[in-house]
């Protein structure tokens, strides 16, 4: 009797972990919904690098 109420708790425990995990993935992978005047939608973040600026005067690079 103990080991079927552990079994069933800990398929219970698996459960709800899958679909926190399911959850999860949903929310940081479906595009947000854009709303005119608001900022912009949540996403990914992209990699950008620095601009390309000249070297401030008096650098004593190179």
């Amino acid at each position: 009797m103990v080991g079927s109420a552990t079994a069933r708790e800990l398929l219970l425990v698996v459960a709800m972990a899958a679909v926190g995990l399911l959850l999860a993935t949903a929310a940081a992978f479906t595009p947000w919904p854009v709303t005119p005047g608001g900022s912009a939608p949540s996403g990914l973040v992209d990699l950008h690098g620095p601009p390309d600026t000249p070297d401030p005067a008096g650098s004593t690079s190179g």
